[in-house]
This record gives structure tokens, C-alpha cells and sequence, in this order.
């Protein structure tokens, strides 16, 4: 099974963290994805790039659904010509499976957007 179809789990903030090993396997699966490091945790980062902003602003859209059904959200930055992306676990401070999941989950929608450059 793909990380894209893997299911979420409910994460709580005393929920552990993905450790040093799972996240060298897991981000493997999702090589485009960086991990930014703000201030006392981590974060997935993606920027994707659309040829205008009504084809980012759809692409975000598609991006907040997929966040509503399964109740994890992410931090989008719509501009003119991209989206940032960025996942982390909000209550834990930190990465959950549930973040690589919905990055490859993210990337699927990427993969079918209309206006991508």
C-alpha cells in the first residue's frame, strides 16, 4: 500500500513523534518534501508552482478538502504561481505519520491539477 492510501490516525499531543528511523523511511516516499526545522519542531515544506492564481487558489482548495475529511490541517500560502505547502502535527509539535500521508496525499492532487508549471 502507498502512503497516499494509508489511513490517518487520530493523533493526540501526548501522540509520538515519528523517530529518527520512520522518518528516513518515510520521507523516502515523498522526496520532493523538505523538512524545515522551526524553532522546537519539525515541518514538511513543498512548494508547487501553477500558471496563474486561479489554478494555485483550486490547488489549495483541493488541498483543504482532503484536510476536512480526515480533520488534519495544514498551513497553505496561496500567492500568484504557487502554494506552499507545510504539514506538522499541531497539538504534538512535531511530525506524525499522519504529515507524510497527507504530503504523498498532497502530492497526488499535485500530480492532477490543472495549470501546474
Amino acid at each position: 500500500m502507498s502512503l497516499a492510501q494509508a489511513q490517518c490516525e487520530a493523533c493526540r499531543a501526548d501522540a509520538p513523534k515519528v523517530s529518527e528511523e520512520e522518518l528516513a523511511e518515510l520521507i523516502r516516499e515523498i522526496p520532493d518534501w523538505n523538512i524545515e526545522v522551526r524553532g522546537d519542531h519539525m515541518e514538511l515544506e513543498r512548494t508547487y508552482l501553477f500558471k496563474n492564481f486561479r489554478h494555485a487558489l483550486a490547488f489549495s482548495n483541493a488541498v483543504g478538502a482532503i484536510a476536512e475529511e480526515v480533520g488534519h490541517h495544514p498551513a497553505l500560502l496561496t500567492e500568484w504561481g504557487k502554494v506552499t505547502v507545510t504539514w506538522w502535527s499541531h497539538e504534538m509539535r512535531g511530525l506524525h505519520r499522519n504529515d507524510f500521508i497527507m504530503a504523498a496525499r498532497t502530492d497526488v492532487i499535485a500530480a492532477d491539477a490543472e495549470g501546474r508549471k
